[in-house]
């Protein structure tokens, strides 16, 4: 029985190379200088710092344009909420999106079912596998699924004949 799976990964290499590529152009630009404006990647977590909420603002924008450049989808960034830390110091963690949640999960599953095809859509941990009868209709649930979950970087593979 024909299947493939729906899966929603960001290519953590491209990412951390554009947080790599961030960090040194953070160090060479004149806006930055004498500041303390950082960003890291750990696990998968981008952590900014910065003086003023202005200054994230502004490594937020060289990161997206990175990522863009590298063919990384910036819907894959979660950003989080600015903190303050000690002082005037700023810190706002952006998570990078892993994984389809149960919810999502849940949305695509209405979707193929609302679609009338004739394919079963199931959850499996953090992908969903869609199998049918006819690759056909695979294919038209591949566009089902494009045009209904528009917010989320949705990726196919392991596509089975």
């Amino acid at each position: 029985m024909p299947s493939f799976d729906t899966v929603l990964e960001a290519d953590l290499v491209e990412v951390k190379n554009a947080v790599d590529q961030v960090a040194r152009e953070i160090g060479t630009r004149f806006d930055f200088k004498g500041t303390s404006a950082s960003i890291d990647l750990k696990d998968k977590e981008i952590t900014m710092h910065g003086d003023a909420d202005f200054q994230l603002t502004q490594i937020e924008d060289v990161l997206r344009n990175k990522l863009a450049k590298r063919n990384v989808d910036v819907r894959f960034l979660d950003i989080g909420k600015v903190e303050k830390m000690g002082g005037d110091k700023v810190k706002q963690i952006v998570k990078v999106r892993n994984g389809i949640s149960t919810e999502d999960g849940k949305k695509i599953q209405q979707a193929i079912k609302g679609s009338k095809l004739k394919v079963q859509g199931a959850i499996q941990g953090d992908a969903v596998r869609v199998s049918g009868v006819k690759r056909d209709d695979l294919q038209a649930a591949m566009q089902v699924i494009k045009t209904e979950m528009k917010d989320l970087p949705l990726s196919f593979n392991n596509f089975r004949d």
